[in-house]
């Protein structure tokens, strides 16, 4: 085993062992990690979230027991990924040691530990982007014709997860077309290798035309209520947040595009970037959907700097440019993950609101972070709502509906199957089981000072009263409400299928 191989297995075990270390036990998983997990249960090839790729992980780790370790196992798996791909990059590029050793304490030390702590689809797309890009560095070093169709499968497996890598291509076909390189869109090989693209993906699109575009909805609804609130400010400052403790490499990735002599036929690379957050930020994009962008530059600037710095005077700042990231991530440690508790945080909000931390979607402040509210409650919903269910006189027959979908898949995930929660919420509309004639119905509703479920539901059923709410005052669902409803009058099953019939008419 050469020292290479010792010294990438150590950052390998230190990735993993960080991604768990730095998640306290007292927060539950979050929201969006619910809804993925449950859609084990119910595989297609779309969704309205979410592409399908998400729900094949998810039904693994339904294999694999369903645990929080395999939850979390997966994006640590693919952040661990990322870096050995930025590793091979490096390699490709010629980078010795240094290089590498640079490389992969950028990638380790970044916003990627924060990326890779939930099971969602931002950690596969990360390696997606990097994975993407390597293979466009190989074919450009080798001009190997395997590397168009290894690309092909790339780009859709990525597609298939998120399509936010769209805006790669977006981005990287412009700075193809204004450089030395745009002799690869001649090569006949490179169609053939996009038609098998187009094959992988296929499924996916017919999905999306036989279920009216679902994406186009989904994408105006968070143009509305989430897209509106960003600031194109703000999503350049976030962009010098990601990779902090890599910024001088980063920058200097830059320049070597520019000016390095071993890096001139990669010199598009310099353009693909300014391309492509310029889309990002005409769509308003969230900041975080770029941070695929950033690992392959890492690569770039790690071996440029591993070439000026090795002799004179300058061999001296090698050691610098390796503590930089180690030393920014003290406060990232202390700041940037859930590894303190809510009480804590509540009572030492002011460098959480200075760093934005504290600004949810909505475009307000509050208490948590929003990724750490949505992390919070979950079992106690789970477990009011269960209690509540086992003494009904016909369980069997009860709805357990939810306002959203955080709400459905927790219950779902932990009492392990035996409710059935739904929601008229993302893609829990599709799961109803409507061969059940429901008698009672559990309403999971969430907060509002003039509640009026009491007046709009207790006609249709002969007993109606609150039972619980979620009593965590960090919680984002604080006050979240269980309503119960006994002996229906009515057939509220045809209800439920006129209020699925107008979802999905307003999806369309």
């Amino acid at each position: 085993m050469t020292k290479k191989t010792i010294i990438l297995i150590g950052f390998i075990i230190l990735k993993f062992a960080l991604q768990y270390i730095l998640l306290s036990p007292e927060y539950d998983l979050q929201r969006d990690e619910y809804l993925h997990l449950d859609q084990a249960h119910h595989l297609a090839w779309g969704y309205l979230s979410v592409p399908p790729v998400t729900s094949w992980f998810s039904y693994l780790i339904f294999l694999l027991g369903n645990s929080v370790f395999w939850v979390k196992f997966f994006p640590a798996l693919f952040g661990v990924l990322t870096l050995i791909v930025v590793w091979k990059t490096i390699e490709v590029l010629k980078g010795n040691l240094y290089a590498l050793l640079l490389g992969a304490t950028c990638i380790v030390f970044s916003s990627l530990l924060r990326i890779n702590m939930l099971y969602q689809p931002n950690s596969l797309d990360v390696l997606c982007w990097t994975a993407f890009y390597y293979v466009v560095i190989q074919y450009i070093t080798t001009e190997e014709k395997k590397w168009f169709y290894i690309g092909a499968v790339i780009f859709a497996f990525g597609f298939l997860n998120k399509y936010n890598i769209l805006f790669l291509l977006i981005g990287l076909f412009p700075a193809l077309l204004l450089s030395e390189q745009r002799k690869i869109l001649t090569e006949k090989k490179l169609y053939l290798a996009l038609i098998l693209g187009l094959i992988l993906i296929l499924p996916n699109l017919l999905w999306q035309y036989n279920n009216h575009f679902p994406i186009v909805h989904h994408m105006k609804e968070l143009a509305e209520t989430q897209l509106i609130n960003v600031d194109r400010l703000g999503f350049l400052k976030e962009q010098l947040l990601f990779f902090i403790g890599a910024l001088l490499v980063i920058f200097s990735s830059l320049y070597s595009l520019l000016f390095f002599k071993p890096f001139k036929k990669y010199k598009f690379f310099f353009a693909s970037i300014i391309f492509t957050l310029a889309v990002f930020l005409y769509f308003k994009a969230k900041a975080y959907y770029a941070i695929g962008l950033y690992p392959i530059y890492i690569a770039f600037g790690s071996v440029f700097l591993s070439e000026i710095l090795k002799t004179g005077w300058k061999r001296y700042l090698q050691p610098v440019f390796i503590l930089i990231p180690l030393l920014l991530f003290i406060p990232m440690y202390n700041l940037a993950f859930p590894n303190k508790s809510p009480e804590y945080i509540v009572g030492h909000p002011e460098k959480y609101k200075k760093l934005g931390m504290l600004r949810w979607e909505d475009g307000k402040d509050h208490k948590l972070p929003q990724d750490f509210a949505d992390m919070l409650g979950w079992k106690e919903l789970a477990r009011k709502t269960d209690s509540i269910y086992a003494k009904l006189p016909n369980p069997a027959k009860t709805l357990v509906l939810c306002d959203n979908y955080g709400q459905a898949g927790a219950i779902n995930y932990y009492t392990k199957k035996r409710i059935k929660a739904v929601s008229f919420n993302a893609d829990y509309v599709n799961w109803f089981n409507l061969d059940v004639q429901y008698k009672n119905l559990i309403r999971i509703k969430e907060f509002e000072e003039n509640n009026t479920e009491f007046k709009e539901t207790s006609p249709y059923f002969e007993n109606s009263k609150i039972t619980g709410e979620i009593t965590n005052p960090n919680a984002r669902e604080y006050k979240t409400t269980i309503f119960v409803f006994t002996n229906a009058k009515v057939n509220i099953n045809k209800r439920i299928e006129q209020e699925i019939k107008e979802e999905k008419n307003y999806s369309k």
